[in-house]
């Protein structure tokens, strides 16, 4: 029986193992932030959801402010969805970049820059998910200090 030749040392593993670690991290980050955009975009989709079904119920100011609500609401989804699908692709992207520091330790070290393509447009992706996502909050607080405002200037009296 002929010996099989070693393609790579325990050396090599662990030396692609130590690349990896940090991508492996930010993954890991990505994975959290994820599930709090996941979250958010959740309770968004339940509001419409309420809104949706009792807005025919509601008359004159009452139903103008929930489909201005509903309109909001829109919006919020929309920056959720795309910040969520940015973020994803981040990950995947990662995911990639840590099978090609496995690949390059397996052929011997020719994929740096594909590599380094690989994260910096994972990192713009990241980028660009957070800002959505910042987008998202504000559009949420903007909407809540309005209608603050809103509530506050029906309950004072006429001659103020």
């Amino acid at each position: 029986m002929v010996a099989m030749p070693d393609f790579f040392t325990a050396l090599d593993i662990g030396s692609a193992v130590q690349k990896a670690i940090t991508p492996v991290f930010l993954l890991t980050a990505i994975g959290g932030m994820l599930n709090v955009m996941a979250h958010r975009l959740s309770r968004v989709v339940d509001r419409a959801r309420h809104l949706e079904s009792h807005v025919g119920g509601y008359t004159g100011d009452r139903r103008r402010l929930a489909i201005d609500d509903l309109a909001v609401l829109a919006r919020r989804m929309a920056a959720a969805n795309w910040a969520i699908a940015l973020c994803t692709m981040a990950a995947l992207l990662v995911c990639l970049v840590v099978a090609l520091l496995f690949i390059e330790q397996l052929i011997g070290g020719k994929l740096d820059v594909a590599v380094a393509w690989l994260f910096i447009a994972a990192t713009m992706l990241l980028t660009g998910g957070l800002m959505l996502f910042l987008w998202e909050v504000q559009l949420a607080l903007r909407s809540v200090r309005v209608r603050a405002a809103d509530l506050l200037a029906e309950r004072r009296p006429a001659g103020e």
